[in-house]
Parts: structure tokens; C-alpha cells; sequence
């Protein structure tokens, strides 16, 4: 590579990172207004990604992306808005947005077998955007991929097993063991979600600012650090 096309590389990087730090910084500064815009946004990404959806003929539950997007929102919202975003995902679905898997909605499929997962997206977001907006180690490579492994199977399947396990004695009484409902709820799941969470990973780290992104401010000191610090990146930086 010559020593122009070199410079060009490390001047359109240095552009990048200047964009997505102002993303960073927009999403925590901006208006509630434009912050709900930004959750319902990825809310209506992880209804699209429920649409990529795989029956199992064994198990009630499905292989679809969605853990691919609750990742992503985590990430690229933070804790609070991540977290809201996934509740708007399934509020609105309750309401009647028909943005469950096989573009469904309604109270019925969020008590039905699928729910708790449903439910742990939102604390998985609220997770995994508390870490990675508080701790740059978070936002590198492998803090990041062991921070969505954490999110995916001990929060959302710590949710979503138990519900499951629920639902299949109440509404069908059947009595399963804990082996029974993990063949049911999680081990056909885990090399499908290795792969989206390597994906959401590599998706999130790109977007992600390093050491120049500190934790979110909100109002005058935000906008009083604004004015004394510059917003350039620094050089070390289901």
C-alpha cells in the first residue's frame, strides 16, 4: 500500500470515528422526542428480525434474529433507551403492532410459550447498554462479545426458561425435567445464537466508540463539558 493510499485509510478511519462518536454523543443528548424515534427505530428492527423465523417441530419456540437486534439496541441505545426500546417492542406487540414472530400481536403471545424471552430482551438491552456505556473494556472485541454472551443466555434464557417451563405445565400439563425444558427452550438455540452474537458483536464494536466515549451526561453538565472538551476521538482510543 503507498504511503498516500495509507493516509487516505487512516483519514477516512479517523472521519468514521468522529461520526459515530457524535452518534454516541447525539443519542445521550438529544431530545426525549428524537430519543424515543431512535428506540422505536430498533424496536421495529427487532420486529423484522422475528420475521426471519425457523419452526422447530419439537418445541414451541422458534429460531428467528431477534437476538441479534435486542444485542444491537443495547449497544447502540445504552441502558435506558435500550431498555425502553424492547419494552416498546413488546408493549406495542400487546397493543397490537403485529411485530411478533409470524407477525403476530396481542396480550395471547406474550403469555404464551415465547413471552419470557420476550420479556428478558428487555433486561438484556438494559444490561448490555449499562456495561458498554459505562466501561470502554466493554466496547472492545472480546469485553464486548463476553458482555452479549452474559446478556443472551443468563438473561434472556434465565427469563425465558423458567417462563417456558411455566407455560408447558399450566396450559399443557406437561411436567418436564430441567434437562427436558433446556431441549426444548435452549440447546437447539445455542449455535444459531453464537452466531448472532458474534454477529452483534462485530456490528457493535465497529459502531462503538473506544476510550473517547465516557459515560452519558445529561443536560447542563453535558452541555458545559460540550464547551470546554472537544469532541474529537481521542488517539488512545433469542
Amino acid at each position: 500500500m503507498s504511503s498516500r493510499s495509507a493516509v487516505d485509510v487512516e483519514s477516512g478511519w479517523d472521519q468514521f470515528r468522529r461520526v459515530r462518536l457524535r452518534f454516541h454523543r447525539y443519542r445521550t443528548d438529544t431530545d426525549v422526542a428524537r430519543k424515543t424515534g431512535l428506540a422505536l427505530a430498533l424496536a421495529a428492527l427487532t420486529g423484522l428480525a422475528a420475521q426471519v423465523r425457523i419452526p422447530l417441530p419439537f418445541t414451541p419456540v422458534p429460531i428467528t434474529l431477534q437476538t441479534f437486534a435486542v444485542l444491537l439496541t443495547g449497544v447502540l441505545l445504552g441502558a435506558r433507551w435500550g431498555g425502553a426500546s424492547q419494552g416498546l417492542y413488546a408493549g406495542l406487540g400487546v397493543a397490537g403492532v403485529p411485530w411478533f414472530a409470524g407477525w403476530s400481536a396481542g396480550l395471547g403471545r406474550l403469555f404464551g410459550p415465547t413471552g419470557g424471552y420476550v420479556l428478558g430482551f428487555v433486561l438484556a438491552a438494559t444490561l448490555v447498554g449499562f456495561l458498554t456505556d459505562r466501561y470502554a473494556r466493554a466496547r472492545g472485541p472480546a469485553g464486548l462479545l463476553g458482555v452479549l454472551f452474559v446478556a443472551n443466555f443468563a438473561v434472556v434464557y434465565g427469563v425465558g426458561l423458567p417462563w417456558l417451563y411455566g407455560w408447558l405445565a399450566l396450559v399443557r400439563g406437561t411436567s418436564l425435567t430441567v434437562v427436558g425444558v433446556l431441549e426444548l427452550g435452549l440447546l437447539p438455540f445455542v449455535l444459531g445464537d453464537l452466531a448472532k452474537l458474534l454477529a452483534a458483536a462485530g456490528v457493535g464494536w465497529v459502531l462503538s466508540p473506544g476510550d473517547e466515549f465516557d459515560a452519558p451526561r445529561t443536560g447542563a453538565s453535558a452541555r458545559g463539558d460540550a464547551t470546554r472538551t472537544s469532541t474529537e476521538p481521542d488517539e488512545t482510543g433469542r
